[in-house]
């Protein structure tokens, strides 16, 4: 089951916040844990607030939706051992049509990749000055692979050189070793011979019987015998075919990560000589192998956006991402989508009064913690009941909600505005940066700010310290105009300040400044209609 991330915009406020957690708890109830709430910017200090009153854990922190590695919804998983012979590893990749497989160590970690190009290197370049060799390998696993029988079982483990003996028996006992194999025909004085060496291993090809003073060698010596229907060349091949994977391994292989992006992933995958890549943990286990083929289908995340309609404010990555839903109580903004969507858009106080709504209407409660959250949102959009915006379903929602939580709204919402208002504590920067919106008026880019007070006082105290940094966040964010108001909710009163082009600001009558707004609350519904006015007149 493929999660949908609910998510808010940039600048999360305590609305923002509060109807992602509340639909994400309502969409949860008919499919239970496939809706996250998300949050893609820090918390204000009121949404803070709010959390820890509740105690509700904050939503997850995505930073972007665009696609990520993790998002795919499948890898390749076949791995082989490093101790595994390479010619199982060659087998693997003829059953499951492979060109690559992946090897992991005792604790699944990645090693490295056994590929088609890096087993014929292995095997078809010459190397005349190394000696045959074989193992370690299980005693079971080459008799396997010669398709032997075991007539006396020796050591568990085979690891030495092999010799193939056909002439000049005294040269093979000169240089034979007790952890070597020999691979002989039918002649029992030389099987003898070997064994009184002291070899760890004595293969007996093309169905050579095997004699019982063989076998009674064998045991009194503590050496193998295998009897296989291959012939002396074929032994030696096959043994050479079954070196321990990890010792034919590449480690030059990719090695990505869940939360790299598809097109990081896609880049790598494209440019290795191996057309693939290995996906690992944090700890280097390996989760899985993707290739090309992996990227021929469109690996979406699924979002739906709350409290916000326009791209300038939402995540980073959302063009790449699957639209779902879009729950919202602003003006239209500029989202377009491939396919149709859910679109409900009210005018509203708080999007948190729409989320209240669903589970009015469907019959279903809240829990406490959500509810009081989603009264935190109202009362937080609404400046607790008394802003312009304010409508009967707000009243209604945050009624139901104080019966739902046994809160006073009166007194919760005070609290959570005098939280908020931790002016002399924020840095000037962060101030004017934290509740913005951005929009394209009339061939105009603009930014609005606010900041709630529960005076006029820091506004006149401050006037030109926030007209320096206005200026500042104005170029660093490329605007034609970067604008805030300071809104006294016990007065009903906004001071405005704004940076922009002296002709602009003249011709708007901000010149002078603040601009004294009186009963201005809500930029949305208050300011922008009579901001956008004066600005489509310029």
């Amino acid at each position: 089951m493929k999660n949908v991330y609910i998510i808010g915009h940039r600048q999360p406020d305590t609305d923002s916040v509060a109807s992602v957690i509340g639909y994400a708890e309502f969409l949860n109830l008919r499919e239970p844990g496939r809706y996250l709430p998300a949050v893609c910017g820090p918390l204000n200090a009121e949404t803070r607030y709010a959390l820890a009153e509740l105690r509700v854990d904050p939503p997850l922190f995505v930073e972007s939706v665009e696609p990520c590695v993790g998002d795919i919804p499948a890898f390749y998983t076949q791995r082989a051992p490093a101790g595994m012979p390479t010619i199982d590893v060659a087998a693997m990749m003829d059953e499951y049509e492979v060109r690559n497989i992946p090897i992991v160590d005792d604790e699944e970690r990645l090693v490295g990749l056994v590929s088609e190009h890096g087993l014929a290197r292995a095997y078809v370049t010459p190397k005349l000055e190394e000696p045959l060799t074989i193992g370690p390998i299980p005693r079971e696993t080459l008799a396997r692979i010669l398709d032997a029988r075991i007539c006396n079982e020796g050591p568990m483990t085979i690891h030495g050189r092999v010799y193939i003996v056909i002439d000049a028996l005294h040269v093979a006992l000169s240089r034979l070793a007790a952890t070597d194999v020999a691979i002989v025909g039918d002649n029992e004085p030389t099987q003898l011979a070997l064994l009184s060496a002291g070899i760890a291993v004595l293969v007996v090809a093309e169905g050579a019987p095997v004699g019982e003073r063989v076998l009674e060698a064998a045991r009194k010596n503590g050496a193998a015998v295998f009897s296989t229907p291959l012939d002396a060349f074929s032994v030696g091949r096959m043994m050479h075919l079954s070196l321990p994977a990890g010792k034919v391994v590449a480690t030059d292989v990719p090695v990505i990560r869940l939360d790299d992006t598809l097109a990081v992933a896609k880049k790598m995958v494209t440019d290795s000589k191996y057309r693939t890549a290995c996906v690992v943990d944090e700890k280097g286990v390996l989760l899985g192998m993707i290739s090309r083929n992996t990227f021929l289908d469109d690996v979406q995340k699924q979002v739906i956006l709350l409290d916000h309609n326009e791209y300038a404010q939402a995540v980073e990555g959302v063009e790449s991402a699957e639209i779902l839903e879009v729950i919202d109580h602003h003006r239209l903004g500029a989202i377009t989508t491939l396919k149709p969507v859910r679109f409900q858009n009210e005018p509203l106080g708080s999007t948190s009064t729409i989320i209240t709504r669903k589970f009015m209407d469907s019959g279903t409660t809240p829990s406490p913690g959500t509810a009081g959250m989603l009264l935190a949102g109202i009362l937080s959009d609404t400046l607790v009941l008394k802003m312009s915006t304010t409508t009967p379903e707000d009243i209604a929602a945050v009624a139901y909600l104080e019966q739902v939580t046994g809160m006073d709204a009166g007194i919760f919402g005070t609290d959570l505005i005098q939280h908020g208002m931790d002016l002399e504590r924020t840095p000037m920067h962060q101030l004017l940066a934290q509740d913005v919106k951005r929009y394209t008026l009339f061939g105009k880019e603009v930014v609005i700010a606010q900041v709630m007070t529960a005076s006029r006082m820091y506004a006149q105290e401050h006037g030109t310290m926030i007209q320096a940094e206005l200026e500042k966040l104005r170029r660093e964010h490329g605007v034609d105009l970067y604008m805030v108001l300071f809104t006294d909710i016990i007065a009903n009163h906004s001071d405005l300040f704004a940076a922009g082009d002296h002709v602009i600001l003249n011709a708007l009558g901000y010149e002078s400044q603040p601009v004294g707004l009186p009963g201005v609350m809500s930029r949305k519904k208050d300011f922008l209609p009579v901001f956008g006015g004066r600005l489509r007149d310029l």
